[in-house]
């Protein structure tokens, strides 16, 4: 017991020092698109156009205290959803009006997508506002996660619901940068490849983000 709560305090130390504050808004003012990650990292050409407005979203980054060691909790989208059918994903959405904050909307859309009880989760801070092409902001929010839980997929947008070590996510020798083309232009994006789970885009990007700061400590 001694040596569990020894790695939990020296786990959320390092991440209370690495992260950003726990989010008390939907999503910070995007004014510097050079504060901000996103898909345009790889591909400059595709910047979001932050004279338009950007829809609020959040993600849980899900760290669970295994005995054996950290474990990050994703998922896979249900294949017949319109868009970024069976991509491997964070638990979270777009805001409600309801939601307060981005912590609020990453722990509801969690709750719903996996029912994960927002009671077990320790929110530690947040991972640097992520935006994509079709302009969205989203708030990563990372949170320790008591493995006490009864995961269940919600069938309608979750088809599988997984586990990887942390340890892997940050070593950068599993983090690789592909390329495809689409529409005649060639467009890159980072995968982290493991077993049969391809974990890309904007979610190994937020990994990437997470592994930098990490690593840097």
């Amino acid at each position: 017991m001694t040596f569990l709560i020894s790695k939990k305090q020296e786990l959320t130390e390092v991440l209370r020092q690495s992260l950003e504050p726990v989010p008390t808004a939907l999503s910070p003012a995007l004014t510097l698109m050079d504060k901000m990650r996103g898909d345009h990292d790889l591909n400059p050409a595709s910047a979001p156009d932050v004279d338009l407005p950007f829809v609020p979203a959040a993600v849980l980054v899900p760290i669970v205290l295994r005995k054996d060691g950290p474990t990050v909790i994703l998922t896979r989208r249900a294949t017949h959803l319109s868009k970024h059918a069976g991509q491997i994903s964070f638990p979270g959405g777009r805001a409600d009006e309801g939601d307060e904050n981005a912590v609020a909307t990453a722990l509801r859309e969690s709750q719903e997508e996996i029912s994960l009880d927002p009671d077990l989760v320790e929110v530690i801070g947040s991972l640097t506002t992520y935006v994509t092409v079709t302009q969205y902001s989203v708030t990563p929010v990372v949170g320790l996660v008591e493995p006490a839980f009864d995961l269940r997929p919600e069938a309608g947008e979750v088809s599988e619901i997984f586990e990887v070590p942390l340890d892997f996510l940050l070593d950068q020798a599993n983090r690789k940068k592909h390329s495809g083309f689409r529409n005649g232009v060639e467009r890159f994006w980072y995968a982290i490849p493991f077993g049969e789970y391809y974990i890309w885009g904007a979610t190994a990007g937020m990994i990437k983000d997470l592994s930098e700061r990490i690593m840097l400590k």
